[in-house]
């Protein structure tokens, strides 16, 4: 990335960690002094190296059987990764508000005031049938969330207002949050380390969050949490390249979808459909925002001959799935769904564990795509 580099943070007003992009390394030697470097520039012979990995690991393909296995167990998969790792495997996302500014308290008054005064938040018009409608939401950060407790029971009544609501026609005061003035659908919601940092931070009254995942027993732990919420959210299972099943909302309700690390996890060929039917959700003016793995990450790297499903697309070794893309890529699924962009870039990461003197290249991509508002032109 072209530019001078410099080493060390900015101080940033009221203690907030600046957006990443900030912590540049200018002398090699001083590499073990931070736990990460931004926008680090790869050498023609490191990315070369790279490209020479992809090409080794991606000879060997999954036989058509075991690929037909991954797609229709993709569930079984993901379920049992969560029954295995339950709320102890990730940490809660609270770089959420600085990379995505969308998510916090004083955003949604700044976001209403952008869109035309007759698009009332709060209004859904008419009766009409909600739209057609798993989860890589992994940070590589094992640790415990400190607000996933537990609560002692579930909520089957919400389950069975997922299911109804599934297949019937959806009007505007009969579906859950119809009176939000400001709407957040995450989908891969995993445990709830990117819900439970908005409804804790985000103390809006006319919030409302939804929240689904692939996995019926990562739902279980989102409904099952003490920060769980009925009154601000509303978490429900959804498989995201399901055609035949709706979302339980219509389509321009919402204010933000945001997807992190789960557009990786499905099949290639079906993101196009998946994105084109969440964006119909969006209000016009609403936004898409997404992080996901880029071409060349660590993770793309390790994987051993026999795991390349496609290309650019692995298996792991528990049968979950991941993609790694380039930002060309995601422009064109984003504009192909009707989006706008207003940001598109690649997170150039070096991770150090200064204890074993390790390094980790980590590549990732952060979007932000708006539905166009309606044209003023005409009368």
């Amino acid at each position: 990335m072209a530019g001078a580099y410099h080493e060390g943070t900015p101080a940033v007003p009221g203690g907030k960690r600046p957006q990443f992009g900030s912590r540049f390394l200018s002398d090699p030697a001083r590499v073990f002094h931070h736990n990460a470097w931004d926008n680090v520039e790869w050498s023609e012979e490191q990315a070369a190296a790279a490209e020479k990995k992809v090409r080794e690991n991606s000879t060997q393909r999954v036989c058509q059987e075991k690929q037909v296995d991954y797609e229709i167990n993709a569930h079984k998969y993901w379920n049992d990764f969560y029954k295995i790792h339950e709320n102890g495997f990730f940490k809660d996302r609270h770089w959420l508000f600085t990379e995505f500014p969308e998510l916090a308290p004083s955003q949604n008054q700044n976001h209403s005031a952008d869109l035309h005064t007759e698009n009332k938040r709060s209004e859904v018009p008419g009766c009409r049938r909600s739209e057609d409608g798993p989860d890589l939401i992994i940070d590589q950060h094992k640790c415990s969330s400190n607000s996933l407790g537990h609560k002692t029971q579930t909520l089957p009544v919400e389950e069975n207002v997922t299911q109804k609501l599934g297949h019937l026609e959806i009007c505007a005061d009969e579906f859950p949050g119809s009176s939000a003035t400001y709407r957040i659908l995450e989908v891969g919601c995993g445990v709830g380390n990117t819900v439970f940092p908005i409804l804790q931070t985000n103390n809006d009254p006319g919030l409302f969050v939804y929240c689904c995942d692939f996995s019926s027993e990562a739902i279980e732990l989102v409904q099952t949490n003490s920060a769980y919420d009925p009154s601000r959210c509303f978490a429900f299972v959804h498989d995201l390249c399901n055609e035949d099943k709706s979302y339980p909302l219509p389509s321009n309700s919402l204010d933000v979808i945001i997807l992190i690390f789960v557009l990786s996890a499905i099949v290639p060929d079906k993101m196009q459909k998946a994105l084109n039917r969440l964006s119909r959700l969006l209000k016009p003016g609403g936004m898409m925002l997404l992080r996901d793995y880029g071409r060349y990450d660590m993770a793309q790297l390790r994987f051993k001959k026999g795991q390349c499903l496609s290309e650019n697309f692995y298996v792991r070794g528990d049968g979950t799935r991941v993609y790694f893309f380039t930002q060309d890529e995601l422009d064109t699924l984003f504009t192909t769904a009707g989006l706008e962009k207003v940001q598109n870039l690649v997170d150039r990461r070096l991770q150090v564990n200064r204890g074993k003197q390790l390094t980790m290249y980590r590549v990732w991509i952060q979007c932000k795509y708006r539905k166009p508002l309606p044209s003023s032109t005409g009368s």
